[in-house]
């Protein structure tokens, strides 16, 4: 028997702290990941959400399920230009929406065809993949699933400023924003639940959180920063039977009441206290739960209407509240890999639809993300999503072209009995474990150079003729 202490003993507990040991060699399949996204995005579901908004308009050759085609292949390929990808279309080539008409009439469709008709699908769309999408995200806060329907974080972002310059433009220095968005991220499934996108880029994320509302399922914990911790929104979430674990904001009034515990942690002190939050002016007050947390001269501090702590315990909050971030690397990801910080074109409509189809292609690529993750036994977060959607979108259009080469050889020879081989063993379809690895960073980091000029930025809706282009 080998010593506690033993070199041996000691390598196995490290081995065991650390989890599974990784072969970076080992094969992954990433066929069926690129199936995700056409499977659930067919002709009949775009087909149901038209008929569902549609008020007075009417079906053309740019329908809306070869508009949701379009947008996101041009997300997947990223062309130079939408003329680029209208072209190779046109002529036919793999993967492209094959519809015989001019890039006027494209223009046009997306000028005049509402947003409202994307966001419709991408709902649609997450309904549907929600059934196969698997819940291993933020495994170590797993335990509260059971005692809440959902775990969402909210947050807004605002959308980068608007390369492509109008006539209307040309005279403005400032930035101009295309819109802003507001966000419920699904923490346990990887995946915005809700996405709203507002063409005034200047619209209160506030009063947009306040109509998000009624479309959040009951007993959901709602997890954002201190913008949201605000009497009047813990009012209509008591209402709704929602619950919110927001940061602490300095403009509150608080009166505590009562001092439920206290306990020594790593560093400090944690104390969780009964408080009254508000002056009765503008809401009436509320009795809620406050969380400090005191590290040193660092203090940590949040508020809570889950009043028992059997439900929520304060070490609970406090090791949940930094999942927060996960929602801003989701932003980071949909302008950034998904390349949504370049917008195709200035309109406002074509701006939204660029916007929902990287949200559904983002949706789509990360439960691809969760699902190779549970199969190869890993955590999801394991997985760099940069370095997996890269291989995704090149094994999709490369499958694309296969199966429109097997198509034209079979044209080629009727009634001849053809040997097809299977898309799925062949080499490109897969790839290693290692190149799809998050890389641990570096102790090096780089900052991010602030731009004067972002400070007087501009909503397209307040500049002279931008809103009749917005209506």
């Amino acid at each position: 028997m080998a010593r506690r202490n033993s070199p041996a003993s000691k390598a196995k507990r490290r081995q065991e702290r650390s989890g599974p040991r990784l072969d970076p060699t080992q094969s992954v399949d990433l066929s069926k990941t690129t199936e995700l996204l056409h499977e659930h995005l067919t002709e009949s579901l775009c087909q149901t959400v038209y008929q569902k908004n549609r008020v007075a308009e009417r079906e053309r050759e740019w329908s809306l399920h070869a508009l949701a085609d379009f947008w996101t292949e041009v997300i997947l390929r990223a062309p130079k230009a939408l003329t680029h990808a209208l072209e190779e279309g046109g002529r036919g080539l793999p993967g492209w929406t094959p519809v015989k008409t001019s890039d006027e009439a494209f223009f046009k469709r997306c000028k005049t065809l509402s947003w409202k008709f994307f966001a419709g699908l991408l709902h649609e769309f997450s309904a549907r993949i929600l059934k196969v999408a698997p819940s291993g995200y933020a495994s170590e806060m797993a335990p509260l699933s059971r005692r809440f329907s959902e775990l969402w974080v909210v947050d807004g972002s605002r959308l980068d400023a608007i390369a492509h310059r109008l006539k209307i433009l040309r005279d403005i220095r400032s930035p101009i924003l295309p819109g802003c968005l507001l966000v419920a991220y699904d923490l346990f499934r990887g995946i915005p639940r809700r996405l709203q996108f507002d063409p005034d880029a200047a619209a209160s994320e506030m009063s947009r959180a306040h109509q998000m509302l009624d479309d959040i399922p009951r007993e959901t914990l709602l997890l954002a920063d201190r913008l949201y911790a605000s009497v009047a929104l813990f009012e209509e979430l008591g209402k709704r039977g929602l619950w919110g674990l927001f940061r602490l904001s300095a403009r509150l009034k608080v009166r505590r009441l009562e001092r439920l515990s206290r306990t020594r942690v790593e560093g400090g002190s944690l104390e969780d206290w009964r408080v009254e939050v508000g002056c009765g002016v503008t809401a009436p007050k509320q009795i809620l739960r406050l969380v400090r947390l005191k590290k040193g001269r660092v203090v940590y501090e949040a508020l809570t209407n889950v009043l028992d702590p059997e439900r929520l315990s304060a070490i609970e909050a406090m090791n949940l509240y930094p999942y927060r971030w996960t929602i801003e690397r989701m932003f980071f990801d949909l302008k950034e890999v998904l390349n949504l910080h370049r917008f195709y074109a200035a309109n406002p409509n074509a701006v939204a639809m660029q916007v929902y189809a990287a949200a559904l292609v983002y949706t789509a690529m990360r439960v691809a993300q969760g699902l190779v993750a549970q199969q190869l036994h890993l955590k999801p977060e394991a997985i760099s999503p940069q370095k997996f959607f890269v291989k995704v979108a090149r094994v999709s259009s490369m499958l694309t072209g296969a199966q429109c080469a097997i198509q034209a050889v079979k044209r080629a020879n009727p009634g001849v009995r053809l040997k097809i081989p299977r898309l799925q063993r062949l080499p490109f379809v897969k790839t290693t474990l290692g190149a799809i690895l998050v890389e641990k960073r570096d102790e090096h980091r780089r900052r991010r150079r602030f731009c004067e000029g972002r400070r007087r930025w501009k909503s397209f809706k307040h500049v002279p003729g931008g809103r009749a282009l917005l209506s």
